[in-house]
């Protein structure tokens, strides 16, 4: 009977093993593709002609009819101020506006991809000096090999029901969360600067905005979530990991759990967007109960 459980065991160990060692082998590295970004992920060809390479093209024909459309609105509303029929803004306060609103909206690309660029520049500083004092690189890939030499689940000793096991499918669990995080970080980034001539128009209006204010703190807060990304994994590369030492292996287990937080903690700092499981999770049951 021990002899048929031990190969039930032997065989389990096995298959997680095998499953372990592919996502070690596609998941750290898709993960630093997606998590630090620069303005590689919106210089292409499609997406430039998508949002407009000119005020004629794209969706900034789209938004530049709507700049026109909200002069157009001022004017009548200033001839009806005019005959006493409410209040309108004085006309130089609102062209200087709408100057500086249209000259945005149409360097909207532009605009994003320098902030894209800044946010880049600052997460690669940051990792950078935590790779100069600790004498490693600071990336996902890496990290990989930092959990290889501590955690094991091969043999009868560190099978899958051990300690180890048990530790190495929470974190192989959790990483392919983060790829779930970062895929739908880097899909919105985009979005995001899709709908920026849309933003910028909006801060013409008084009453719309609100709409730009919100478009820019989303926008930022999922920018700024590498940079927060990039200060655990200093944190994390900075503990001293040993295979015989338990709380090594908690503590990397409590800095992942940092990670997949991170969205949420960004969203009570900044506001914005929260994008764990949990979160998504609220919001479907919130669809099912909705009548």
């Amino acid at each position: 009977m021990g002899s048929i459980v031990n190969n039930i065991i032997s065989a389990i160990t096995e298959l997680f093993s095998k499953l372990f060692s592919s996502i070690d082998n596609s998941v750290y590295s898709a993960l630093d593709n997606i998590s630090f970004i620069d303005n590689k992920i919106i210089n292409s060809s499609y997406f430039e002609k998508l949002l407009g390479t000119s005020s004629a093209s794209g969706i900034l024909v789209i938004a530049n009819a709507l700049l026109i459309g909200f002069i157009l609105f001022f004017a009548v509303r200033y001839f009806l101020s005019n005959l006493s029929i409410g209040q309108a803004e004085h006309p130089y306060k609102f062209i200087l506006k709408i100057i500086i609103v249209g000259i945005c909206m149409n360097c909207s690309f532009f605009l994003c991809e320098q902030i894209i660029n800044l946010n880049n520049f600052f997460s690669t500083a940051i990792r950078d000096v935590g790779s100069n004092f600790l004498d490693t690189e600071i990336s996902f890939t890496k990290l990989s090999e930092f959990i290889d030499s501590i955690i094991t689940i091969d043999g009868e000793e560190n099978s899958v029901i051990s300690i180890d096991g048990v530790i190495k499918t929470i974190s192989s669990i959790g990483f392919l969360n983060l790829i779930f995080i970062y895929s739908v970080r880097y899909i919105l980034i985009k979005v995001f600067v899709l709908l920026s001539p849309f933003a910028f128009l909006c801060a013409s209006n008084s009453a719309s905005m609100g709409i730009f204010k919100s478009w820019l703190k989303c926008f930022i807060s999922l920018l700024l979530l590498e940079i927060f990304s990039s200060l655990i994994l200093i944190i994390m590369f900075s503990i001293k990991y040993s295979a015989n030492d338990l709380v090594s292996k908690l503590l990397f287990l409590g800095s992942l759990l940092a990670l997949i937080k991170s969205s949420s903690i960004m969203k009570e700092i900044l506001g914005g967007l929260s994008m764990d499981l949990q979160g998504y999770t609220y919001y479907f049951k919130g669809l099912g109960n909705f009548k």
